[in-house]
């Protein structure tokens, strides 16, 4: 069943595509700013535009982890086209900058195009703070700025109506009530050491954590158990390879499952945003409306608009004591 059938209508305009289809290289991208750089996780993100294109635009740019399947005795990151230049040495110590031939130095690039204000700020460097988010703050703040927002969900009904992205669904079921589609995360590069996949539930009306009770147990079984034998299908991974989370807050408001490596220490695996699937299908085993009562903790941004709304009700303080 469509979306539209179900009454559910998309009030943003479609989005223009020229860009994405066209573009070869990154010589018309103007550099307005650095938004954010992670020297820990090897991330850049930048705000800019591109010539003759309306609108701003987020370029994420992210040195790719190392494969094994890559590193052998005859690999060609032992080779003489690769060139060292040596910075020192000390008796046995040598500390030297390695340029790779250009097929093993690639870069995996992200670009947001156009970008909003949201966009804008999700990749932005900022404070942070946590919210030890009770039911009654779900209610009176959260829930009406998620109301509010209208966040754009088009890019996710695309997945659902294979109007997008329906060549890389790993596992797809159609079942209206327990059915999801699986797709590769935008942050994976491919290589099974970052590994990295989302599945999406088919059901609309499903927001978070927040909206599950045991009604939803076999949705959440069924994403489970067919997420880990798609997973173990194509990659050779055993479900004790998978770290198979929830979000909270999440980063859109559809329900979804992320199947990560174990390995693989993705953004978002922190305690006070990661929710473990087995862990959460135990909690509603245990009590039935388990996440309507419980105090769920999450991080707040300081510009994130609702960031304020926290300050005036004496939940959070600013750092700067204004």
């Amino acid at each position: 069943m469509s979306l539209e059938s179900q009454g559910i209508q998309s009030k943003k305009p479609k989005l223009n595509l020229n860009l994405h289809e066209n573009i070869k290289d990154l010589s018309e991208f103007k550099l307005g700013s650095v938004l954010q750089n992670s020297t820990n996780r090897k991330v850049v993100c930048l705000r800019g535009s591109f010539q003759s294109k309306e609108g701003e635009a987020v370029v994420i740019l992210e040195k790719t982890a190392f494969s094994v399947d890559d590193l052998t005795s005859d690999s060609k990151f032992f080779c003489e086209k690769n060139q060292l230049e040596k910075i020192f040495h000390n008796d046995v110590y040598g500390d030297y900058k390695y340029f790779p031939i250009q097929e093993l130095n690639s870069i995996k690039a992200t670009i947001i195009h156009p970008a909003t204000e949201k966009h804008i700020a999700k990749y932005s460097s900022q404070t942070f703070y946590i919210i030890e988010e009770t039911p009654d703050i779900y209610f009176e703040i959260v829930l009406p700025h998620i109301t509010d927002q209208k966040f754009d969900l088009q890019w996710v009904y695309n997945i659902l109506e294979h109007k997008s992205e329906s060549d890389r669904i790993l596992v797809e079921d159609t079942d209206p009530n327990n059915g999801f589609v699986m797709v590769p995360d935008l942050k994976w590069n491919g290589e099974i050491d970052t590994l990295y996949f989302l599945a999406i539930i088919k059901k609309i009306n499903i927001k978070s954590i927040r909206d599950l009770t045991s009604d939803h147990l076999p949705l959440l079984k069924n994403i489970r158990d067919k997420g880990i034998a798609a997973i173990k299908n194509k990659y050779g991974l055993e479900s004790s390879d998978l770290r198979i989370y929830f979000h909270y807050q999440p980063s859109f408001y559809h329900l979804h499952v992320h199947f990560t490596y174990l390995r693989h220490e993705a953004p978002g695996i922190l305690t006070e945003r990661a929710h473990l699937l087995t862990t959460v299908i135990n909690n509603i085993e245990l009590l039935s409306d388990y996440y309507q009562r419980s105090t769920i903790p999450f991080v707040v941004r300081e510009n994130d608009k609702w960031f304020d709304k926290f300050v005036e009700k004496g939940i959070v303080k600013r750092r700067n004591g204004i």
